[in-house]
């Protein structure tokens, strides 16, 4: 099944650059739980709020990423993401991140995503309810 992509802006910001003068690798993480986390509420209309306020939360179980070209200070970082596919407990997340001003692309990659409940810090199975909202 294909699901939908979701666009966000970043602004790349001082405190992203590292001492090779360009966005350091761990910062790229940072851009797509950013944007994940705009989406969730924009996009998705059910937001991290929302999934706190049931007793469930995310954690990123797996991640993958491949640079391609460097972000640097004052890049505006375009976000694309979309649900790859669900799991019993989790959802997998492509993303690909374009330097606005060249539209070329920076890194591209994937989240794994499992679903936890928060008082135990257990894997919890996904709720039919959100695999419908999170499947457009």
């Amino acid at each position: 099944m294909a699901y939908s992509h979701f666009i966000s802006e970043v602004l790349v910001r001082p405190d992203d650059i590292d001492m090779n003068n360009h966005v350091h690798n761990s910062k790229y993480l940072d851009l797509v739980l950013a944007a994940r986390y705009e989406q969730m509420t924009r996009d998705y209309k059910m937001s991290m709020d929302d999934f706190i306020q049931r007793g469930l939360g995310w954690v990123v179980s797996a991640c993958f990423i491949q640079f391609k070209r460097a972000l640097v200070l004052g890049d505006t970082a375009v976000v694309k993401t979309g649900i790859m596919e669900y799991g019993t407990h989790s959802a997998k997340v492509g993303f690909e991140i374009f330097r606005k001003e060249t539209n070329k692309l920076s890194a591209d990659g994937y989240f794994e995503y499992t679903l936890i409940n928060l008082k135990t810090g257990r894997a919890e199975k996904l709720p039919d309810d959100i695999i419908q909202k999170y499947s457009i």
